[in-house]
């Protein structure tokens, strides 16, 4: 166990408390192989492990903080949906466009016709986006080909974009997002088919998690209950797009096959926290998705608090309801919009959103932990949450190498 690595001069907001900062003046890091070995004040050092440093890096006085993660992304698609934006603008609902054969199913249609390259070349530009806001880690869903050779094709795709970047890549099965043309009238056969694809997917180790969208839009709860049946039959563990636009008891229903997390929860209902809280799933919320939807039904932030089910915060990428690439500006967002304080945004979209991809190895700086960390030209992790259309990130970490 030798040749350890010494990340110097540093404040550290290590998150490691409950509710706190964990801040760490003039602080250091040792790595060994992908793992923090020790955290602390430089002058406390013990110099056992001093005589053990092979390499060191001095960070000359900056912010570090534990790798950020995003938790719920789309990253896999091509086209774009600015003319939905208009048509919303005007006055068109997200329902109507949906209905009309707009949302989804447009993405879709480019998605299927584009290749597998493309595909992943637009996918990687995209992540780079965030990598360069101090992502480490992200979520990414399937669920715009409908198909079982299409969403196989996004899913591979998923996987290469964590082989050929510094970027650790959780992949999630969303076959129930949206029911594809060729399924017209007819969602309760679609969620056969889905619930057919999933073994053969999981099997060429394609799937993560698996996600649905229960929705008036979308699938109802009981279609819902079968997708996450094939899930468990594999031992699969689930997500859910949740309580969005309307009331499905869909948080109640995911927690009672103990999901990772829940999702969107603008309606969600006290028996939905309350299910969610003996569940110890996480409350995602996705302020980019309400801002841009100019939603105007919070949710509900206070009782999330009361009743202790921890809070992530995600970008939810996607074409058509929030086209950002800026996770720092949704934590921002979580803040203004659904007034989160400064320290719960911020661990919004570390330990907890980590914590919703079923990750307990990352999201805090201590002992043990994966070594993704990221370098900040700020003075207090407060200001993570303070700036926004500024990126202050310096130096990213993966793995205790540096991106480059």
């Amino acid at each position: 166990m030798d040749g350890l690595t010494l990340w110097r001069d540093a404040r550290l907001a290590t998150l490691a408390g409950p509710g706190s900062w964990g801040l760490v003046e003039q602080g250091a890091l040792l790595t060994e192989g992908e793992r923090i070995t020790w955290v602390g004040r430089v002058a406390d050092l013990p110099p056992a492990l001093a005589a053990r440093v092979r390499a060191e890096h001095a960070l000359g006085g900056a912010l570090v903080t534990p790798g950020l993660v995003d938790c719920h992304t789309h990253l896999v698609y091509a086209g774009q949906r600015a003319r939905e934006f208009e048509l919303r603008l005007q006055g068109a609902s997200y329902e109507e466009i949906a209905r009309a054969g707009g949302g989804i199913r447009s993405t879709v249609a480019a998605t299927r016709a584009a290749s597998d390259d493309a595909l992943l070349a637009l996918a990687a530009q995209r992540a780079r986006a965030l990598m360069g806001e101090g992502v480490t880690t992200l979520e990414v869903k399937s669920g715009y080909g409908l198909s079982e050779h299409d969403e196989a094709r996004c899913l591979r795709v998923v996987r290469r974009l964590g082989r050929e970047l510094p970027l650790t890549v959780r992949s999630t099965f969303l076959g129930a997002h949206a029911l594809p043309p060729e399924f017209t009238g007819r969602p309760d056969d679609y969620v056969d088919a889905v619930c057919d694809w999933l073994p053969r997917l999981h099997a060429e180790g394609l799937v993560d998690a698996v996600d649905a969208f229960c929705e008036t839009i979308g699938f109802t709860p009981a279609q819902t209950r079968r997708v996450f049946e094939a899930a468990r039959a594999l031992g699969l563990p689930v997500k859910l797009h949740a309580e969005q636009l309307s009331d499905q008891g869909g948080a109640a229903l995911a927690a009672g096959y103990r999901a990772l997390s829940c999702d969107h929860l603008e309606h969600l209902s006290a028996a939905g926290i309350a299910a969610m809280r003996e569940s110890g799933s996480v409350a995602v919320l996705l302020p980019g998705a309400y801002y841009f939807l100019r939603e105007t039904k919070l949710p509900p932030v206070q009782a999330l608090r009361d009743a202790g089910v921890p809070i992530a915060v995600s970008t939810d990428h996607n074409p058509g309801t929030s086209p950002t690439l800026s996770l720092l500006l949704m934590a921002h967002m979580a803040c203004t919009l659904f007034r989160l304080t400064p320290l719960e945004a911020v661990q919004a979209i570390t330990v907890h959103a980590a914590r919703a991809l079923g990750l307990v190895d990352r999201g805090r700086l201590e002992a043990g932990q994966r070594a993704d960390f990221a370098v900040w030209d700020l003075e207090h992790p407060n200001e993570l949450a303070y700036w926004f259309g500024r990126n202050r990130c310096r130096r990213v970490v993966h793995g205790a190498k540096e991106r480059r």
